[in-house]
């Protein structure tokens, strides 16, 4: 391994890092990994980055430390071989998920189908996740030892999508996910590809009830996000109202660029990232105050056209998990949903907007278009908690009075 590059050039690295508003204690770390690496590629004999790596995983750091390793050695070697400097983002050192952990023909299959959804004009993010999905499905293959198309069986696939006691594992979308990818990959495979697919099992749709926003939590939420003296920052505050009041996606509020907001027209407009078509709606004062105080008094003064951007540098964009952190932080504020397996996503700020509009008579086909759908079905998700109306639907039980007797103690 040829750390030369890297001891000429590793001050250009520390000094750009300095510039762009790293920590002084990841800079620090960094240049501790980076005077450890010059010391012992030599005698260590590695080959590249990945040996250093799995050094530390052999010595059984703990996963946290490993993450960290993982970083600082991933922006040490994307500097020393292809000259770029680190941007907050993933290092890129090892490779996640199922797919790096592929044999080879399954591997080719994952390959093939994204090249041919990309040539029939596929979104990549459906591309994404069916190809995520199914590098999943034919690992859990790979670990019944079927490496190969052609060695797939029922007995060996069944177990994926049913448990030994009857009870289903796996969804309907996941199995229309294997089955779209293999239906692509059939010239590549005739034969096996329509035998794996003769193989799947039908599956059940369920629907989970959804919880929903209780006018107790409604409250509690609107007051923490107008509570000036709590821990809230500028930025949360903002994220939160535009999501509560316009019930956007969190993907959609991470990709907002300060253009997305019209000031003159009183306008919010944005392209959706699901479904790329472009959205309009309206600019309450509300939402439209709360995101110039951000501006004006919180956001960092960089060259940056994203609106929210990190509040540590290297400054960028926020990503739609760090959108899901700052609705975990309002409700925690609001002292609600802090019990295991309680819902805490901005979905539920949308999935409430939906119901309320629901239960204020509007037509469907408008909360749809407010709400971005795809298609005015869309919004029949949220119907069951819609509980204005479905109140009306209940029947009355005067004809079949009970008598007082008959609750008991037992």
């Amino acid at each position: 391994m040829n750390v030369e590059n890297l001891r000429n050039n590793h001050p250009k690295l520390i000094s750009h890092m300095e510039t762009i508003g790293y920590s002084k204690d990841y800079i620090s770390r960094l240049r501790k990994e980076i005077q450890w690496i010059l010391e012992e590629a030599d005698t260590r004999g590695w080959d590249c980055y990945n040996d250093v790596y799995r050094h530390y995983e052999a010595i059984s750091l703990s996963s946290g430390k490993l993450e960290k390793k993982r970083a600082y050695i991933g922006a040490i070697m994307k500097f020393d071989l292809h000259g770029n400097y680190p941007d907050g983002k993933w290092s890129g050192l090892v490779e996640r998920g199922a797919y790096p952990k592929l044999a080879p023909e399954f591997r080719s299959l994952i390959d093939y189908y994204c090249m041919a959804a990309r040539k029939r004009g596929k979104k990549e993010s459906s591309i994404n996740t069916e190809s995520k999905n199914v590098s999943a499905f034919l690992l859990s293959l790979q670990d019944a030892d079927i490496n190969r198309l052609n060695d797939i069986t029922e007995e060996a696939l069944m177990p994926v999508f049913v448990s030994s006691d009857g009870e289903q594992l796996k969804s309907c979308n996941y199995r229309k996910f294997i089955s779209a990818v293999l239906k692509v990959c059939i010239p590549l495979n005739p034969d096996a590809c329509r035998k794996a697919l003769s193989f799947l099992p039908v599956t059940k749709r369920v629907r989970k009830n959804i919880q929903y926003l209780t006018p107790q939590e409604t409250h509690a939420i609107l007051d923490a996000m107008d509570n000036m003296s709590n821990a809230l920052t500028l930025r949360d505050r903002a994220i939160g109202k535009l999501a509560y009041y316009t019930g956007l996606r969190c993907c959609d509020i991470a990709a907002m660029d300060l253009a997305s907001i019209d000031w003159g027209r009183d306008l919010i407009r944005i392209k959706q990232q699901k479904t790329e078509e472009p959205l309009e709606l309206a600019l309450t004062a509300t939402v439209g105050n709360a995101i110039y105080d951000y501006l004006t008094n919180e956001r960092p003064p960089v060259d940056c056209p994203i609106l929210f951007l990190t509040q540590q540098g290297p400054y960028r964009g926020m990503g739609s998990s760090s959108i899901w952190w700052a609705a975990t932080r309002i409700m925690e504020e609001a002292g609600i949903r802090q019990s295991k397996g309680d819902r805490r996503g901005f979905h539920i700020f949308r999935h409430h907007l939906a119901t309320t509009l629901l239960g204020n008579s509007v037509p469907q086909a408008v909360i749809s278009g407010v709400l971005g759908h795809a298609v005015p079905e869309s919004v029949e998700t949220y119907l069951s908690a819609d509980l204005s109306h479905l109140k009306g639907c209940a029947l009355s039980i005067a004809r079949f009075p009970v008598s007082e007797g008959v609750f008991t103690d037992a």
